[in-house]
């Protein structure tokens, strides 16, 4: 027998990530996730009216994405919360729908979504740091005063370790997230700071009142 024609043994790396790939393979669950990209942690009852979904079919939902590892949940009360698992599950996600920005013209959206869009692409936050187009502002300004490269991937300078320490931003590096890390953004598909100090940028502006959340 011709060995090219033998059955191949299954591959368990690639039935992981067929199984990955089938659950944002489904409209509402992408929904779900790219409305927990905000790196807040929301209720079902919330997601299924942000999706336009019976209660019940967004709880159907969310336990598959639970059990597949992509959004981790946590109960107060009689409260069931659901966020994004990490930051690598917030990466994926913001990876892949920056794939499916092609820059062709859509059709009319209502003014409600238009708005939404709008403000969803003049900032916003990828899990727990900034983007939309503050983010890439900040990230540009920052290499442009040299307090980040971008030549070798990311990484902060002497000077911006510096202007970090200067702020009073701590930065964790006692974990296994990197300092810095690139995160191309889904909505102006260009790289905004991520990683333990873009976190860590992001929780300042908020705490400073630089920029302030707003919306469900």
């Amino acid at each position: 027998m011709d060995r090219s024609l033998r059955p191949r043994p299954h591959d368990s790396t690639a039935v992981r990530l067929a199984a990955l790939a089938a659950l944002l393979a489904d409209e509402t669950r992408a929904s779900f996730c790219l409305a927990l990209l905000d790196g807040r942690a929301w209720t079902a009852g919330e997601l299924a009216r942000y999706a336009g979904v019976a209660p019940s079919t967004a709880s159907e939902h969310l336990g598959r994405l639970v059990a597949g590892g992509l959004l981790a949940e946590e109960r107060q009360g009689r409260h069931r919360y659901v966020r994004l698992a990490g930051e690598r599950a917030a990466h994926l996600v913001e990876e892949l729908a920056s794939q499916t920005m092609t820059g062709e013209q859509e059709p009319p959206r209502p003014l409600r979504a238009a708005s939404v869009g709008s403000a969803l692409a003049r900032g916003r936050t990828c899990y727990d740091h900034l983007a939309g187009r503050l983010g890439i502002r900040i990230t540009e300004a920052m290499t442009v005063r040299g307090l980040l490269r971008q030549d070798a991937g990311f990484a902060l300078t002497e000077a911006g370790l510096e202007w970090f320490g200067a702020l009073g931003i701590p930065l964790d590096r006692s974990g296994r997230r990197p300092l810095v890390r690139s995160c191309l953004d889904w909505t102006e598909r260009r790289p905004h700071l991520a990683g333990a100090a873009g976190a860590a940028l992001c929780a300042h502006a908020l705490e400073a009142g630089w920029c302030e959340r707003f919306g469900a």
